[in-house]
């Protein structure tokens, strides 16, 4: 028994070093990875079959497939006001059209690159399936984009249809189909925009058309709802075609490509469309809500601009004069101060509202609202708000009483140190000392003999007196009257200032006067000051911004002095006296650019953009040119619309009235800006294609990262050679 435990042993070293040994010449990896892309077996009903009625569409793979975001990328067309199923199953991906098939029509389920394999996520690539329910596939297609008309980024998941129109194509149809189509009919062919704002529209037959696009909130593939975004074209988009040749790579691997082969296609057309996408700006009106934040001031907003403010009839107030309005420049949000204490000391404000308000037909129709407005900030609040300041200011004076006392004390105890010092005889001293207890006595206040007293507590457990001073809170003092509460302002561009800006003051509420006397300007020249001209007046259409204008000189240093209750505010409140000194930077630190503009509308402003796509600078070109002086040094991006109102600000479409929003366009590459240069920059607006104008840098919407087969077993041997 015992041999046999001693080989028994040995057996199991051995069986050990030789799994030690198998482990040492390589860990198994599980072989190579799948980089095949999964392939098509077969389809039911075929793959372009004509005459089919089947609604339940099978794609068999030969391999386990998964579809990713299949309410995103895949696209039914025509559109389907039953939303069809899509699930894959295994090896197979399953297609359940809910709605009855329509006669004569070709189907097309566009899955983009949304079908991919289980295990490694290998797409199969751009996908179609295409089937008719009458005789022929139509094959036509129409591609284009859909960008944001205020700023060209791209729009995703647009969805963009189109509406059969007469081989003829007159304008009596196409005034007829715009009138009424896109409202009422669903489209009939569909397609929805990638990440770049692509689109492609297939199965088309032989024809024209007219293209939209629409962001379809509630999913019926018509415009019915004015807060839906929409594009439109006038165009007339006839389909067709021709035999043409696109390079593809053939890779090695991940880094290095074989080879670059022709292969020939078939190229659609038009293939250039694109949509300018805004929102109406003649939303439903309604009112949003209201809020009265504090008893003086309440607000007012709604749901879209107004062409007039709403009349407003107090229910237990006099609402005649009884308010400033600060209203948005759209009038959309309107900001009410009450003058009157006896009015805003309600604590419950009744009033009536009359306004156009958008009806149930859609068109504006007289609205009256009856509001119960009760402040946020509550007397008792305010109250407890007071109690508060007042009691930190309490606090704030027994503190600085009590270090006032301490340091009276410790200069007293100083000066009688150095009296011990000095010699003296012995009457002396004695009359001294009785002349300085005599001072003293005179010295102490009432408070200080409180402060000084002692109290005695009685120890009961061993009998024996305790002396307690008394606790700081205790201290009685004469509180002085709290300090005037100042108002407080904004101001911009204060300190550093460009040559061709000035400064805006910004109020926390209306002013009542103004007191010129109490603002002081100066020039400063080395050590002279010299008092020079300026102008403060309100910026019209904002209640309570002001702006003080002066001719400011580069590199120049300005003082500006303003006196306590140089402003005053409807409800009393004073500023505090404030100076500012204001430096304006010499010529020699900014950059100058002159733009000359081809092709470009007659009423063009142009913009010099920051990296975040928001205006620096704008300016209305004047015979072909503009001209930005003082542009500090930077990276800057330049664009330009066509002011055609010319009201001096980018405006929307409105689709009932057939009006296309202003046209936007982008210089295409960044402009490099340092001190002291001039740069003359040539600008054709027409002569890159809109899709293609808006730098990438500065575009938000950046596009997905293409799908491709991953080379991980190239990776691998990659990395097994060098070692890791």
């Amino acid at each position: 028994m015992k041999r046999k435990h001693i080989l028994f042993t040995l057996y199991s070293l051995l069986f050990t070093l030789i799994l030690m040994a198998c482990a040492n010449m390589g860990t198994p990896d599980g072989g190579p990875y799948d980089e095949t892309p999964p392939k098509i077996v077969r389809t039911t009903p075929k793959f372009g079959a004509t005459g089919s009625d089947a609604t339940k569409i099978v794609i068999e793979f030969d391999e386990i497939v998964k579809i990713e975001n299949a309410q995103e990328k895949v696209v039914v067309s025509p559109p389907q006001l039953e939303q069809p199923e899509i699930e894959a199953s295994g090896r197979k991906v399953v297609v359940t059209l809910l709605d009855s098939l329509k006669p004569g029509m070709t189907y097309t389920i566009d899955f983009g690159d949304a079908i991919v394999d289980n295990n490694e996520g290998n797409p199969y690539g751009d996908y179609a399936f295409t089937f008719s329910t009458g005789e022929r596939i139509d094959t036509f297609q129409v591609s284009g984009n859909v960008l944001d008309a205020s700023n060209l980024e791209p729009i995703k998941n647009m969805l963009v249809g189109l509406y059969r129109v007469g081989d003829d194509g007159d304008e009596a149809e196409v005034a007829e189909l715009h009138d009424s189509v896109f409202r009422t009919i669903p489209f009939e062919r569909i397609s929805r925009t990638d990440s770049r704002g692509h689109f492609v529209v297939k199965g088309l037959a032989p024809g024209k058309y007219r293209a939209f696009a629409l962001n379809d909130q509630n999913q019926n593939f018509v415009y019915d709802q004015r807060s839906e975004m929409i594009a439109f074209s006038e165009r007339i988009l006839a389909t067709s075609s021709k035999p043409d040749v696109r390079q593809d790579t053939i890779w090695h691997d991940s880094i290095h490509y074989d080879s670059i082969v022709p292969v020939p296609y078939t190229h659609y057309y038009p293939d250039d469309v694109v949509l300018m996408a805004f929102e109406s700006a003649k939303q439903n009106l309604y009112k949003l809500k209201e809020e009265r934040p504090i008893p003086q001031q309440f607000t007012i907003i709604f749901t879209a601009p107004c062409d007039t403010l709403p009349k407003l009839t107090g229910l237990n107030f006099d609402a005649e004069d009884a308010f400033i309005i600060d209203a948005s420049q759209k009038k959309d949000t309107v900001n009410y101060w009450i003058r009157d204490s006896l009015i805003y000391n309600l604590d419950t404000l009744g009033i009536r509202i009359d306004y156009y308000g958008t009806d149930t037909l859609g068109n504006l129709a007289p609205t009256v609202d009856t509001l119960y407005l009760v402040s946020k900030l509550t007397k008792e609040k305010i109250a407890k708000q007071q109690k508060e300041k007042y009691e930190e200011w309490v606090k704030e004076c027994k503190q600085k009483t009590k270090e006032e006392r301490r340091a009276k004390k410790n200069e007293t105890k100083k000066d009688e140190d150095e009296n011990e010092q000095l010699p003296v005889e012995q009457g002396e001293l004695v009359e001294l000392t009785d002349s300085i207890q005599d001072a003293e006595q005179q010295l102490v206040t009432p408070v200080e003999k409180e402060d000084n007293a002692e109290k005695i507590d009685e120890d009961t457990s061993s009998g024996k007196k305790k002396k307690k001073k008394k606790k700081d809170d205790d201290i009685e003092i004469e509180i002085p009257p709290m300090p005037e509460e100042f108002m407080e302002f904004k101001t911009t561009n204060a300190q550093s200032l460009d040559p061709d800006k000035n400064i805006d003051f910004t109020f926390p509420e209306p002013l009542d006067s103004v007191d010129m006397s109490k603002i002081h300007f100066y020039n400063k020249v080395d050590s002279i000051i010299t008092p020079a001209r300026f102008l403060f007046r309100r910026v019209p259409g904002k209640v309570m911004t002001y702006r003080f204008y002066a001719e400011w000189e580069a590199d120049s240093a300005y003082s500006l002095e303003i006196d306590t209750a140089a402003f005053v505010s409807i409800y009393g409140k004073r500023n505090e006296a404030t100076k500012r000194n204001i430096k304006v930077k010499s010529l020699d630190s900014y950059s100058t650019l002159f733009v000359v503009l081809s092709n470009a509308p007659a009423n063009s402003m142009v913009q010099l953009i920051d990296a975040s796509d928001k205006p620096v600078k704008t300016v209305k070109a004047q015979d072909g040119k503009a001209d930005f002086y003082f542009v500090n040094p930077g990276t800057y991006y330049m664009r330009l619309y066509d002011d055609a109102n010319g009201n001096g600000e980018w405006d929307t479409g409105e689709y009932d009235d057939n009006l296309q929003p202003e046209q936007m366009y982008y210089y295409p590459e960044a402009l490099t800006l340092k001190a002291q240069w001039e740069i003359t920059q040539d600008w054709n607006p027409t002569a890159v294609p809109l899709p293609k104008q808006k730098p990438a840098k500065i575009t938000k919407q950046k596009p997905d990262k293409e799908k491709s087969i991953k080379k991980k077993n190239f990776e691998r041997e990659a990395q097994k050679r060098s070692g890791k």
